[in-house]
Order: structure tokens, then C-alpha cells, then sequence
């Protein structure tokens, strides 16, 4: 692993220091095109989702085994398109999405690691939690097919622009609406702000019920 990993887990630090000059030596890669090239190769695509499932295991503390969190309010990353992943990473490398942690542990990976660990969640299926409320869950039904289908698309899996969010943690979509209409989250994305702040809180919470219930 990394040197920013190294103390916490007790690993050797020359290894360590090592890889994390690597990953300065592969800060400038383009992730698209690697990850496009590693997916035309079936062997190297092997051995990169193998690296991405040994990092996935330092994830899994708060993402979850295979990218199905246990936390309410973090994400999911199973399923999730491996362009729109690969985006992430770059926005957290570069500050436009702010979360420490996260920050430290994308600039300390090699270029193979961030894509062998999307390419190892793209593969894995997010568990399905059927809805609690019924009634709720087709009012935000609803909604979702007025409005939010046509950048989430009808099954709400997304494409390589938009995130997928069927089956995506209730308390993080909660969240995450409530700051894009508020205005008070860390990203800022113009559509999704226009959208939300024509939501109520019970459109909301609608939305929250069925779409986590998506699978």
C-alpha cells in the first residue's frame, strides 16, 4: 500500500515510499484512455482488477466488501459506471470534491490502482433493499419518471456523465439532494441544483424511498 497507509497498518515503509514515488511518477496519466486501453486487453484487465480488489479492501471500512456500504450515509460504489468513477477520482485529486481522507488516499495511487479499483467496483452488484414505505415509493416513482430519468436514465443506472443511483444509500441521497438545492455542498452542479430547488421535502424524501429501492 501506500506511505499514507503504511503507519496505520504496519507495513514496511521502504515499500511503501517507494510505490508512493510511483504513484507521483503516474500523476499525469489519462485515466480515460487507460481505462479504455486495460478493457480492450483481457489479460491486463485481469491483473488490474486484481490490483483494484487488493486496494478495494482498505475501501471496504467504510465503503463496504464489494462496494455495498454498511453506512447509511456513504455511498455505495458497487455498480457504479467506471467512467463516471474514474471522473470522481479526478475531481478529488484536483479539489473540486473536497473529503480529506479521500483526497489523501486518490493522490497516493498509481494509475492502475485508481483504475483497477473502478474496474473491480464497476463489476459488483449492489445488494437490493426493497422499500420500506410502498406508498412512498411510488409517489417519488413518479416524480422520477417526470424528471429525474432523463439524466439518471428509466432504470436509474446512469451512463458514463451521470451517476448511477438505483440501490444508492438513503441517507446519502438525503443528503446529497438537500445540499445541491440548498446550495451548501462541496460540488456544484447547475442542473442538479435547478431541479432540486423545485423539490419539497416530501418530494424529496419520495425520491430518497424509491430510488434506493431501484435495483
Amino acid at each position: 500500500m501506500v506511505v499514507l497507509l503504511a503507519g496505520s497498518l504496519g507495513l514496511p515503509l521502504a515499500p511503501a515510499m517507494a510505490q508512493n514515488a510511483q504513484a507521483r511518477k503516474t500523476a499525469n496519466v489519462d485515466l480515460q484512455a487507460r481505462l479504455k486501453e486495460v478493457a480492450l486487453d483481457p489479460k491486463l484487465s485481469a491483473s488490474v482488477v486484481k490490483t483494484g480488489r487488493q486496494v478495494a479492501s482498505f475501501c471496504a471500512h467504510c465503503h463496504g466488501e464489494g462496494g455495498n456500504s454498511a453506512i447509511s450515509s456513504v455511498p455505495n460504489l458497487a455498480g457504479q459506471n467506471p467512467d463516471y468513477l474514474i471522473e470522481q477520482l479526478r475531481q478529488f485529486s484536483d479539489g473540486r470534491r473536497r473529503n480529506e481522507f479521500m483526497e489523501g488516499m486518490i493522490k497516493a495511487m498509481t494509475s492502475d490502482e485508481k483504475v483497477g479499483i473502478v474496474m473491480f467496483y464497476a463489476g459488483e452488484k449492489v445488494a437490493h433493499k426493497p422499500a420500506a414505505n410502498a406508498a412512498l415509493a411510488a409517489r417519488g416513482r413518479e416524480y422520477y419518471h417526470k424528471v429525474c430519468w432523463q439524466c439518471h436514465g428509466s432504470d436509474g443506472r446512469g451512463n458514463e456523465h451521470f451517476a448511477r443511483i438505483a440501490g444508492q444509500q438513503p441517507d446519502y441521497l438525503r443528503l446529497s439532494l438537500k445540499q445541491y438545492k440548498q446550495g451548501t455542498g462541496a460540488r456544484v452542479n447547475p442542473i442538479m441544483a435547478n431541479f432540486t430547488k423545485q423539490m419539497s421535502d416530501n418530494d424529496i424524501e419520495a425520491i430518497v424511498v424509491y430510488v434506493s429501492s431501484m435495483e
